[in-house]
């Protein structure tokens, strides 16, 4: 006996056996139970997913006369062992006509065909027409077939099948009860494929069950026709290699490494995956595509884990990948990516435009380090007070602003606001500001206290004093203090000669920590140094130990930068950097700005907690909180 191909040597003989089509299996079982039968059926879906299957079946159903009752003898479970079932099963029943409509489009055809529908069936029960493809006829034969569909003799059933359903006119939707046939996932195709070579007896990856799965397409047909093909390819075996070269398919565990490498941020090894894929001639946009549909998944895996979809079967690295990635890395990586795949038409190759999109990705991915303050303070004694070129830049501005001020100086002050440090003190003695006090002025003076450099600048401040009305007098003035527009950082201390060592020259760990804002770094510079700590300074060489993570980003550009903002800063040091794990005592740059945001954060979330008008909200409506949205009120400019 010759091989029947899988596709029809597994295809459904009764409704239980049929796979992924549960609403349409469902209303057809009840309807043949019941006895409600509509006299025309319209079954739509796209290719291999079981209309002419169901259209069988139903034939079956209606002709089946295992328990010989006649027109009760119609069973939602027909036997499959009497003359009429097996002749169906074998395409020589009489009484099941099938026309394919694509080859008999013309009207000729449709009266020859519906010449014949008066007389009674000749073998069974009732004489079925199954037209296939039944969008291909033509306007005509559509008109010819108008009047019997709608009123056809009690003993004909239509059964209509079409991969098109918009192309059939609305006269002949509104005759029919129409079923449309889903697509199958490549889960369920999976689940039927194990089924079917474990009856088989034929050895299969899992894997390689799932690339079949997602190149079927939705097609049960399609995926048994590719398992056939693959079981040859592979000689008796379904392997993962096999059936990946046999598809022509990239395989998304090289996609996974990818998008590893970008958790990691580990450049080389993303260059040197872009390199192992190079090797197998990949299309280098399939692969970016591919890519941001990960990154898809990711973002659904980070909002709602359990509709990560499994179309490869790897729903649990997925939702294990998402843990890795803040949600800003995925969006903004799905957008360089979704933005260099339509860069790719300019790029000089496909491979360099790839590499650039994910170098691009790792380039531009937040790192949360805080900006510099507009008036950094010098991590040096206070020059002589003789010497005005050397003076701080923030000293001579409050000395610039002290006429202004004192314009506006009340006849009863109510207090100065003094530096925190003896020796700034002492060099703005005469820049002491004393001046009514607005609601403004009270935030900014707690905005002065907590760990965050003010939202302001000098400029600021003088332009509001410049615009602000002058007060008039009186005995007993309710006002309080202004703040005085100190340039002053809780970042960095004033009395930066604190944070350095006992020789005054050196820097240690706090006070790279105090300087680090001050320094005027941007863009890569700046996140490299904010991962930084500070190993050793001899007044010479200044070493910092940088976080393995980075170190694909040190360049000697970075050090030249660091030296000039160093030599500017009054610091001239010599800049290296050490690529070691660091020490869990000691914090860098940007894991302080982040301890200090997350230390305000819970504070403005206490407070709001406590605040009696909350209170009232939530216990009135049942307001809730949301505390991911909060933003502490030194986070805004003033």
């Amino acid at each position: 006996m010759s091989y029947q191909v899988l596709a029809r040597k597994w295809r459904p003989r009764t409704f239980h056996e049929l796979v992924g089509q549960a609403h349409v299996q469902r209303a057809l079982v009840n309807a043949l139970d019941q006895g409600r039968l509509h006299h025309a059926y319209l079954f739509t879906g796209t290719r291999g997913v079981g209309k002419t299957t169901l259209a069988r079946i139903l034939a079956k159903c209606l002709n089946c006369t295992a328990n010989g009752r006649g027109d009760e003898g119609i069973t939602s479970t027909p036997c499959g062992q009497c003359d009429s079932c097996q002749a169906i099963d074998e395409g020589r029943f009489v009484d099941l006509i099938e026309v394919d409509a694509a080859s008999r489009t013309k009207v000729e055809d449709t009266r020859e065909l519906l010449d014949n529908v008066q007389y009674a069936p000749t073998q069974g029960r009732y004489k079925v027409y199954l037209i296939d493809e039944v969008h291909m006829l033509s306007t005509s034969s559509f008109n010819a077939l108008l009047k019997t569909l709608e009123e056809p003799p009690p003993h004909v059933k239509f059964l209509l099948a079409t991969t098109d359903p918009q192309k059939l006119p609305a006269t002949v939707l509104s005759r029919c009860l129409q079923f449309t046939l889903k697509h199958m996932p490549p889960e369920r195709v999976v689940e039927h494929l194990t089924y079917v070579l474990g009856e088989e007896g034929v050895e299969y990856d899992e894997s390689a069950l799932w690339l079949l799965g997602k190149a079927a397409e939705g097609s049960m047909r399609d995926a048994m026709s590719l398992t056939d093909q693959a079981i040859a390819f592979g000689q008796g075996a379904i392997r993962h290699a096999d059936v990946a070269a046999m598809l022509g398919t990239l395989d998304h565990r090289h996609v996974l490494a990818l998008v590893e490498a970008l958790a990691d941020v580990d450049v080389q090894r993303l260059l040197a995956e872009v390199a192992q894929l190079s090797e197998q001639g990949p299309d280098f946009a399939a692969v970016l595509d591919e890519l941001s549909a990960v990154l898809h998944r990711l973002a659904v895996a980070q909002m709602v884990p359990d509709a990560v979809d499994n179309s490869h079967g790897d729903r649990a690295l997925i939702q294990q990948l998402a843990n890795r990635f803040t949600a800003e890395d995925i969006q903004l990586y799905y957008q360089i990516g979704i933005q260099g795949r339509g860069d790719m038409v300019h790029a000089p190759d496909l491979r360099s435009a790839l590499e650039m999109t994910l170098l691009r990705m790792l380039a531009f991915r937040p790192q949360g380090v805080p900006k510099p303050p507009t008036t950094p303070l010098p991590l040096r004694r206070e020059p002589p007070a003789s010497d005005v070129s050397d003076v701080p830049p923030a000293t001579q501005a409050s000395a610039a602003a002290e006429p202004v001020a004192k314009k506006f100086e009340p006849a009863s002050p109510m207090g100065q606001v003094n530096a925190p440090d003896p020796a700034a003190a002492q060099a703005n003695a005469e820049s002491d500001i004393d001046k009514p006090a607005t609601d403004e002025a009270s935030s900014a003076l707690d905005a002065l206290s907590s760990d965050q450099a003010p939202p302001w600048s000098l400029d600021e401040v003088e332009s509001a004093a410049m615009l602000a009305p002058e007060p008039e007098p009186e005995p007993e003035p309710e006002p309080e203090p202004e703040p005085e527009p100190e340039p002053v950082s809780s970042d960095v201390p004033v009395n930066a000669a604190n944070s350095q060592d006992t020789d005054g020259d050196c820097l240690d760990h706090a006070g790279w920590l105090a300087c680090f804002s001050a320094l005027g770094l941007g863009g890569l510079t700046r996140n490299l140094a904010a991962h930084c700590q500070l190993e050793s300074d001899d007044g010479q060489k200044v070493v910092l130990r940088l976080d393995p993570s980075q170190s694909a980003m040190q360049a000697d550009v970075h050090n030249s930068r660091i030296e000039r903002a160093l030599s500017s800063y009054g610091l001239p040091r010599r800049v290296e950097f050490t690529v070691a794990d660091l020490a869990p005592e000691l914090e860098t740059p940007r894991q302080q700005e982040e301890r200090q945001q997350k230390e305000r954060h819970l504070l403005a979330v206490d407070l709001l907690h406590r605040d009696p008008n909350i209170q009232k909200l939530q216990q009135a409506f049942g307001a809730t909180l949301i505390e991911s949205t909060v933003k502490p009120a030194s986070d805004k400019r003033a």
